[in-house]
């Protein structure tokens, strides 16, 4: 330390008395203060030093858990006023003080403090004494002259009622101080992370601080949240200190003891707490991260609220500068990713078990990717002995939230685009492949984080030293720790899902004893699980809970290479193609099957419906397989046959070797008018009625509609500008957004019955969805017409008329046909529609399958087409099909069967 001297007059100085200098590091009480000295190399030189010739009232002491019987003190009055006026004084700042004596046995030095440079230094002890927060001492025979000064300044206080000579005590002069707090994480939820003013008393270490929180006197331990610091630590009784404790804690303590800051608790360790110090030129742990003084730590990093990102670029910082704990770092070269490769966008087109994904980039390729520093659910541990011989484990469905948490992960992502950005890549080792780990976000949704706060993975536990992990990886912890609270997924106290599954694959008793169910289920929802081929997928039933094989029917796929008994067999023209095309359309996906029946093998056969399409179907019309004889059986061989003899005439794919035959077709003389139209039929109506739009008409309507949308665009209306009545034509925006033509039904409240004119659909519609039609659309008139099938009629039992609705609009909908007017009846025209290329009409095709009842119609020009449908209709009857599986419903005696006579 400095010394030098100074005379002043009695009240400032002694004459000729020595100074030394020093920092105010701490306030003891209102009497005792420590000094430090100027660093040099390390944490400087420290001195307490007592006021003399005064006494301050003592502050309370909490009980010594190491002592017998020690008992906790409270405060004399005024005894924390006076500290705090001095702290408030003297803390930071530098002093000249001088030492007047050193009580013998103790070694406790006493003295004055003098605050500010030159004659006008401020006496410290005056100052507390003339604010009634300290008493004179008046022992010894004589006074000194100093004493005498002081007693005077006291009686002045004692007449001006100061401080602790007031003649009514403050409410405040003692202190209630909390120094236990018995529940400390429901102290924690109380504050609900709000910074609360806090004194730091104490710094233990770099990380670690004791505060009185403001203005409820509780005494805490925080351990900053987030970070750690090289502290003293205790073995064989000896203090051992790690390399920097001591700078740490020095660091620490010059910014923040007796400084008044803001703390948020966040979290708890055992009586501890775990908090967020902010001083007043911000986050303390930040400037310890950056100076090389701490390094992150995951274990409490979960709790961190005040931005997990700026402490990792803190810490990063100081690693790259290499300084004190970072001054033998070494980066990790396994986690450098080329930065044209580290992000990539794509299409999500499988979802393997909990933890990984395949992506189809936008350039074509697929790419699996690892979430990164996640660890999917696990297996519970069980004794080999206790499990059965013959069980086959199925990780999917037997490890608790493993089909959950795919689950959750295949309805979010499958078909999705989603943004992908490599985090690392891990080597291969121990005989697993390499991997690319990487953060996959959805819009704003991180997916691992997502995963995690529902409980279905929890998040790796890397090295302190590991750099490769999440670039969100405090977010992850963050996410874990939510979960846990909640109780969600694998760490809930409840009984783990049990997923009971019958693999029906490759066992022929089984799927014959399933088979009479899955028929009487008709049309179900499954997911496809995997695909082999273009025609052969592995397909999970939820409402039966089966695995089954299932083989798509009507059609022949080319097949794919394999191995058989006579050795290896090549793959066949396009089977590649048409497994990636069922792969695209329905791997993970929900779809539609009707199972038909069950081969030798085991496999299920029937029809497969992805988003309501046939996918046999799309694959015929897609030149990617040809139609099977056992189609001609079904339903759906009309369809078949169109797109077949389509795919043939443009030499798709499979039929690129095609040569058409030359056929004679010889058209029959009718007397009956024929005026065929090309129609495409948009929306089914009622019974057997339905709305369908003139082929010619299609360019013209696209382009009112272009202009109709163009025009509102431009000109957008205001909103609640229109009022709908019933009748009216407007503007709708229908479910996709785009505006349309309707006609208003009925309005009920909010909402509208709208009938689209030109499409024949209709919807509720709030009515800020409508507005009024622009002029000059009135005078096109709808292009959606009213059709009903002509001469024939529904039957009256209920569920055969639904059946023949359905295998209707199964035929007709979104389906180009040639249509004629065959009669009308108060203006509605009845017609029969014909298919557009192999003109099979579909009338005489549900009524040969015994879908409807042919109408007897009396004029002649239509008597020979009734004889047509009433053959077909026989022949139903003859092989008892539908309607006829009983025998002839039209008969009398057919009533015993629950059916009225027509």
């Amino acid at each position: 330390m400095t010394y030098f001297c100074l005379f002043y007059q009695r009240g400032k100085m002694a004459n000729q008395t020595s100074l030394k200098t020093g920092v105010v590091k701490s306030v003891l009480s209102g009497d005792a203060v420590i000094i430090r000295g100027q660093p040099k190399g390390g944490p400087p030189p420290e001195k307490q030093l007592c006021l003399s010739n005064v006494t301050a009232p003592k502050l309370a002491r909490r009980a010594n858990p190491n002592i017998k019987d020690s008992q906790e003190t409270k405060d004399e009055p005024y005894a924390w006023q006076a500290r705090e006026f001095l702290r408030k004084k003297l803390i930071g700042k530098e002093v000249s003080f001088s030492i007047e004596y050193t009580a013998p046995g103790s070694g406790r030095a006493y003295g004055c403090i003098y605050l500010g440079k030159g004659p006008n230094a401020e006496n410290v002890t005056e100052s507390c004494v003339a604010e009634g927060l300290v008493e004179v001492r008046r022992g010894g025979i004589k006074p000194s002259d100093d004493q005498i000064h002081l007693i005077d300044m006291e009686e002045a206080a004692k007449a001006a009622g100061k401080g602790r000579w007031a003649k009514e005590q403050d409410p405040d002069a003692v202190r209630n101080v909390t120094w236990v707090i018995e529940n400390p994480l429901h102290f924690v939820d109380s504050h609900r992370q709000n910074q609360i003013k806090a004194i730091i008393e104490h710094v233990r270490d770099g990380c670690t601080v004791r505060a009185f929180l403001l203005p409820s006197f509780h005494y805490v331990t925080v351990m900053l949240s987030g970070v750690k610091a090289p502290m003293i630590k205790r073995i064989d009784d000896k203090d051992v200190p790690e390399p920097f404790s001591a700078e740490a804690k020095y660091f620490t303590e010059s910014r923040l003891l007796q400084r008044e800051v803001s703390i948020i608790l966040e979290g708890t360790s055992n009586q501890n707490f775990l908090g967020t110090v902010l001083h007043p030129n911000g986050n303390i742990a930040e400037f310890l991260l950056k100076e090389g003084f701490a390094r992150c730590v995951d274990w409490s990093m979960r709790v961190v609220t005040q931005g997990t990102e700026k402490l990792r670029s803190a810490e990063k910082e100081a690693k790259n500068k290499r300084i004190r704990l970072w001054k033998d770092y070494t980066p990790s070269k396994a986690n450098i990713v080329p930065i044209e490769e580290k992000n990539l966008t794509g299409k999500v087109v499988e979802v393997i078990n909990a933890d990984a994904l395949v992506v189809k980039s936008n350039d074509g390729k697929y790419k699996k990717i690892t979430l990164s520093s996640l660890r999917p659910p696990r297996m519970a541990d069980v004794k080999e002995e206790d499990q059965p011989k013959d069980r086959r484990v199925r990780p999917l469905y037997d490890i608790p939230y493993m089909f959950e948490a795919r689950e959750f992960l295949r309805k979010k992502l499958i078909g999705k685009k989603v943004t992908v950005s490599i985090d690392y890549i891990k080597e291969a080792n121990d005989g697993y492949p390499e991997k690319i780990c990487a953060t996959v976000m959805i819009g704003s949704i991180n997916i691992a984080e997502a995963l995690v706060s529902k409980g279905f993975a929890t998040v790796l536990r890397h090295r302190q030293d590991d750099d490769q992990r999440s670039a969100h990886y405090d977010l992850l912890l963050i996410a874990e720790q939510r979960a846990i609270k909640n109780g969600k997924g694998v760490h809930s106290q409840k009984d783990k899902p049990i997923h009971r599954v019958a693999d029906l694959s490759g066992d022929v008793a089984k799927s014959k004893q399933f088979l009479p169910f899955l028929q009487r289920a008709g049309r179900q929802t499954g997911t496809v699980e995997f695909v082999a081929s273009g025609s052969r997928i592995r397909l999970y039933l939820p409402k039966e809970t089966c695995l089954i094989t299932f083989l798509l029917a009507g059609i022949t796929c080319p097949r794919r290479a394999r191995t058989g008994p006579g050795g290896p067999s090549e793959s066949e023209a396009y089977a590649e193609e048409a497994l990636q095309y069922t792969k695209e359309l329905c791997l993970q996906r929900e779809v539609e099957v009707e199972v038909e029946s069950v081969d030798k093998a085991g496999n299920f056969i029937g029809w497969l419906f992805v988003d309501g399409q046939n996918h046999s179907i799309k694959l015929v019309e897609n030149g990617l397989s040809k139609v099977h004889f056992t189609a001609e059986r079904s339903n759906y061989y009309a369809q078949l046959q169109v797109v077949e003899e389509a795919a043939k005439k443009t030499k798709l794919k499979v039929w690129e070797n095609f040569v058409e035959q030359t056929t004679v077709t010889v058209v029959e003389e009718t007397e009956r008018k024929t005026n065929y139209k090309s129609v495409i039929v948009t929306e089914y109506a009622k019974d057997l009625s339905f709305y369908a739009q003139h082929a010619e008409t299609g360019p013209q309507l696209e382009k009112l509609m272009d202009q109709l949308r163009a025009e509102i665009t431009n000109d957008p209306p205001l909103p609640g500008s229109y009022t709908p009545r019933q009748g009216d034509m407007c503007a709708a925006k229908y479910i996709d957004g785009e505006w349309y033509r309707g006609k208003v039904e009925s309005v009920l409240k909010e909402k509208a019955s709208i009938l689209f004119i030109d499409y024949g659909n209709k919807d509720q519609l709030p009515i800020s969805d409508l507005i009024a039609l622009p002029p000059g659309y009135h005078t096109l008139p709808p292009q959606a017409h009213y059709y009903t099938l002509a001469m024939v009629t529904l039957p009256k039992d209920e569920e055969a008329s639904i059946e023949a609705i359905e295998a209707l609009k199964s035929r007709i909908l979104d389906q180009p046909f040639v249509a004629n007017t065959e009669y009308r009846v108060t203006g509605q025209e009845f017609v029969t529609l014909l298919t557009s290329e192999a003109r099979n009409d579909i009338t005489k095709e549900l009524v040969s399958e015994g879908l409807l009842i042919v109408e007897a119609r009396r004029e002649k020009r239509l008597q020979k087409l009734v004889e047509e449908y009433i053959k077909a209709q026989d022949a139903a009857k003859k092989s008892h099909l539908n309607l006829w599986r009983y025998g002839d419903i039209t008969e009398d005696d057919a009533k015993e069967f629950g059916y009225q006579g027509y």
